[in-house]
């Protein structure tokens, strides 16, 4: 199981890093869109439509990664300063109670949404707009994916320090997976 947790981790954090570069794609590209548009007079709603596909897969698809490195916003008044083998237990809890369901959740109820988009291959509503609408639509089950088994990840390593990992308890004492 720890070898599938770090194998899985491995994956999210090559994705997350590898999508980091879309951030500066998105500034290059919207340069270009007001260069374009205000000094050439020139509009293109296919690089427009671009900006919003790549910030979508970003932050969908870049989510797991975040996840990992436990840089989502976090209500932590009381986890900041417990003990480690309170954090795992804390992450355990939210993991194979909260984050996983709620994975789930979303997988059932964006599946028929998806595959009705992949069915027509569903396009842009622009004539010169991107006629790939159904790959943005699957970076939802996409994301959903990666969050679940980022969830499985933490179950993992919390139920590692809960039983005595040196690594894991050092790991739930400094934060994240550093």
């Amino acid at each position: 199981m720890r070898a599938l947790a770090d194998l899985i981790d491995r994956v999210n954090v090559a994705s997350g890093k590898g999508l980091a570069w879309f951030t500066l794609f998105i500034v290059l590209i919207q340069f270009s869109v007001v260069l374009m548009r205000y000094v050439f007079g020139v509009g293109s709603i296919w690089m427009q439509e671009l900006i919003i596909y790549l910030h979508a897969f970003l932050f969908m698809l870049a989510s797991a990664y975040t996840f990992s490195k436990e840089g989502h916003v976090r209500v932590d008044i009381f986890y900041r300063e417990a003990r480690p083998r309170t954090k795992a237990k804390v992450n355990l809890f939210g993991a194979l109670f909260l984050m996983m369901p709620f994975c789930i959740l979303i997988i059932y109820v964006s599946w028929a949404y998806v595959a009705n988009s992949w069915s027509i291959l569903e396009g842009s509503q622009e004539t010169s707009g991107i006629q790939a609408r159904f790959l943005l639509k699957s970076a939802i089950i996409g994301f959903a994916v990666q969050m679940g088994l980022q969830a499985f990840v933490m179950a993992v390593r919390s139920w590692a320090a809960l039983q005595g990992d040196e690594v894991e308890l050092r790991r739930m004492q400094i934060g994240g997976n550093h």
